[in-house]
């Protein structure tokens, strides 16, 4: 039976309003207490000016932190003022470097480290959490302020997403097969990494192993319109990152641990309901130990995530289903037909990177 191409589309970029000015600037009667106001980037994030309320931020005059770490709130009056004991500004002339975060350094399972001799922060040794659900989006800021300009406005600061948002959606407009999905793996994205405050950047840890991300969703019938199947977990919050695709061909069980996309699937024929994947002699075992109904179906995942751009990844059954997952018995194996893939981004600032990838099959010996 001859099959077509699967192809792999993503929703074209959407234009993304700044909402560090969606409010005017207020004015506040202060004292010399120093305080801020906060602003994000783009909406189309975890993080928003209407759900921060807890920011931390380090200050230094000069090289010399004039204080660490501290914990500000939001107040009623949308001002960020400190949680513990009052900082005031320096005489009018002292201008303070601030470098701010959120969520805390507990939060991220991090170390926030002030940097040797100048002004400056590093996140130490950040490992993304192994459970989407327990990922947080990692934000920053950096501003100059003094009492002069300040201390009855505020410090503005306008935060910037430091990691990837992934989400994967899938349809389907095959008039031979149903899909039916249950979940979802975002496969072998490096996860451990040193974030400079400085220069924004990340270095990315190599000595550790890459990392599997799995996601369940309820059963969800594939049809024309695109449908998230990342489940109540949400979307994936990853590093920033160049990805090494999987070779389903020349390293069908993943000895290198590069990168693919999963989707926990079962087809089955239309006209007389007849499995086609798992395949009919699939003898592994769900966790009630009946044979299972789904098994993964896998593309090969290639290209560059940038921090702040949020990639979304739409899976298009139409014409084929990619190859066995290389954690399954026999990987690599194709399941219906050639896969091709195209991603384009939505990027949290404005974005739209296509990625065309074709994944290879095994050679016919004649």
């Amino acid at each position: 039976m001859r099959h077509t191409p699967f192809l792999f589309v993503a929703l074209s970029a959407l234009t993304l309003a700044s909402c560090a000015n969606d409010e005017p600037v207020s004015v506040r009667t202060t004292d010399e207490a120093i305080s801020f106001r906060s602003g994000i980037s783009s909406r189309a994030t975890e993080t928003t000016n209407a759900n921060l309320s807890s920011i931390y931020v380090t200050a230094f005059d000069g090289t010399t932190p004039y204080f660490e770490n501290v914990n500000f709130v939001k107040g009623s009056d949308s001002f960020f003022t400190s949680s513990g004991a009052k900082y005031d500004w320096p005489e009018n002339k002292v201008d303070l470097e601030f470098f701010s975060y959120s969520p805390s350094a507990d939060a991220l399972g991090a170390d926030i480290t002030t940097q040797n001799g100048k002004a400056g922060l590093t996140l130490e040794n950040f490992a993304v959490a192994e459970d989407i659900a327990d990922q947080v989006d990692f934000i920053t800021a950096s501003a100059t302020g003094n009492k002069k300009d300040n201390a009855t406005t505020g410090v503005e600061l306008d935060f910037y997403h430091r990691l990837s948002q992934i989400e994967i959606q899938a349809k389907s407009d095959n008039q031979t097969y149903n899909y039916k999905v249950t979940g979802v793996r975002i496969g072998r994205p490096e996860y451990m990494g040193t974030f400079d405050f400085t220069t924004n950047e990340w270095t990315l840890d190599d000595w550790h192993d890459t990392q599997v991300y799995t996601s369940s969703c309820d059963e969800v019938t594939l049809g024309s319109t695109p449908q998230s199947i990342m489940g109540p977990s949400g979307n994936a919050m990853l590093l920033p990152q160049t990805l090494r695709p999987w070779s389903p061909t020349n390293d069908p069980d993943n000895v290198a641990r590069e990168a693919y996309l999963s989707v926990l699937v079962q087809i089955t024929r239309k006209d007389n309901g007849y499995r086609m994947y798992p395949f009919s002699n699939d003898t592994q075992k769900d966790e009630s130990g009946q044979l299972r109904q789904y098994a993964w179906a896998s593309i090969p995942l290639s290209g560059t995530w940038e921090q702040g751009k949020k990639y979304i990844y739409i899976l298009d059954f139409t014409n084929g289903a990619g190859n066995v997952d290389p954690d399954d018995p026999n990987p690599g194996e194709p399941i219906l037909g050639e896969i091709k893939f195209k991603v384009n981004v939505e990027d949290w600032v404005d974005a739209n990177i296509p990625t065309p990838m074709t994944p290879t099959f095994p050679k016919t010996k004649i």
